[in-house]
């Protein structure tokens, strides 16, 4: 559905979530979505995300006392206490921003922004980032109106709320989502290979360890050719910098790349880590990747976020465990021998992508709201450009909102 069509009433949303990016990220892009429809929107966040980079200037935050729930049993009361604080606040807060809906995202933040929302009546809904339920998701998945995920499989989502799952994508950067219709970037015989390499937020010191060496392992003719952009800690940086100069291989370092999106724009391969927006993104642009999950990642969600663009022969996947130079090289020429293998993996991430992910969720939020959804569908393909890599009829546990329109 149209967002540019939409007359509806405007409303207030409050949309609760952790202080990373990889929750606030996809709030941010539903924010933008809601207030482009004329609504008004508030987040419900820690310190962390009221000063993230990346806020729009329009969105109001208000940090709550949250409490965490580690492996210590003694701790627990402490972060009762706090979660029952901030579920308090959170009330106050609804008696005088009356929201339509709250949304959670994930992360300890939202626990008692949705708590006091089932308390207070208010339709409510959680989206999951990741191919696993995250914990607090699964701890509020009984209590809302309405689950949304970023994949067609979601593991420790129990059978008993299938109805309430509606599969519409993890929202990406506008900025990111802009580079969906460009071409692949030229790859031929003799041209360049940009591969580009990022551990997220905070780097990876294992894909300063292996890619390196595992890059100078190419056979002559693709060494030469290699242009590298890597993304490292600060503690790393120079032992990179003279391994790379060491194998006479072109590499531009840095610790943080403002530009990303541009990067991103003409990458031919992406080396890193598997977090919910990295595969966002990768899928949006139709990037093909070589992932290396976390492995000490809640739930191994990071190995399980590379199934759906791994079957689709958008990615290969390393554990960190078997992450070594030589099998790092023997994948990258696997991916890379021929400018045609590249174009085709590039194709199978395209596919995964889902653009109308932020409008989607908007649809899915007014629709809670009392504003009329017309456009829900049910899964049986993902209608993308090529060979449909959606799910079978009758399998998975979701509802693709204006699923028609996924590819647009």
């Amino acid at each position: 559905m149209n967002s540019e069509v939409r007359t509806g009433a405007s409303r207030h949303f409050v949309l609760a979530a952790g202080g990373t990016g990889g929750h606030l990220i996809p709030a941010f892009a539903l924010a933008r979505e809601l207030e482009a429809r004329g609504h008004h929107v508030a987040l419900i966040t820690d310190e962390r995300g009221a000063n993230i980079p990346g806020k729009p200037d329009s969105l109001t935050a208000h940090v709550l006392p949250a409490g965490r729930f580690g492996k210590n049993p003694l701790q627990w009361i402490k972060g009762v206490r706090a979660v029952l604080e901030g579920r308090n606040m959170a009330l106050r807060l609804f008696e005088s921003f009356e929201p339509s809906a709250v949304v959670g995202f994930g992360g300890y933040p939202a626990l008692p922004a949705l708590l006091a929302a089932t308390s207070a009546k208010i339709p409510s809904l959680v989206h999951e980032q990741n191919a696993v339920l995250g914990r607090v998701n699964r701890l509020l998945a009984g209590r809302v109106d309405a689950i949304a995920t970023s994949y067609p499989d979601v593991e420790r989502l129990k059978p008993k709320f299938v109805e309430k799952v509606h599969l519409v994508g993890n929202p990406v950067r506008e900025e990111v989502l802009a580079l969906r219709d460009e071409e692949f970037p030229p790859f031929t015989e003799d041209g360049l290979l940009r591969v580009l390499i990022t551990g997220g937020s905070q780097g990876a010191s294992v894909l300063s360890d292996v890619v390196p060496d595992g890059l100078a392992m190419l056979p002559q003719g693709l060494r030469e050719r290699l242009q590298v952009t890597q993304q490292c800690r600060s503690e790393d940086v120079d032992r990179v910098r003279e391994r790379y100069a060491r194998h006479d291989i072109p590499a531009e370092l840095g610790t943080y790349f403002e530009d990303m999106n541009e990067r991103l724009a003409d990458t031919h391969l992406f080396i890193g880590r598997a977090g919910a927006s990295t595969i966002a993104e990768l899928t949006a642009v139709g990037r093909p990747a070589i992932l290396v999950p976390l492995p000490i990642a809640t739930d191994d969600h990071q190995a399980a976020n590379t199934r759906e663009i791994v079957k689709a022969g958008g990615a290969r996947m390393i554990r960190q465990d078997r992450f070594e130079p030589k099998e790092l090289a023997k994948q990258i020429q696997a991916m890379a021998q021929n400018p045609a293998s590249l174009a085709n993996a590039a194709h199978g991430a395209w596919n995964c992508g889902r653009p109308k992910a932020a409008k989607d969720l908007a649809d899915l939020v007014e629709s809670m709201s009392g504003i009329d959804l017309m456009d829900v569908v049910k899964v049986g393909g993902n209608n993308a450009r090529g060979a449909s890599q959606g799910v079978p009829a009758g399998q998975g546990a979701s509802k693709d909102i204006a699923a028609k329109d996924r590819a647009a």
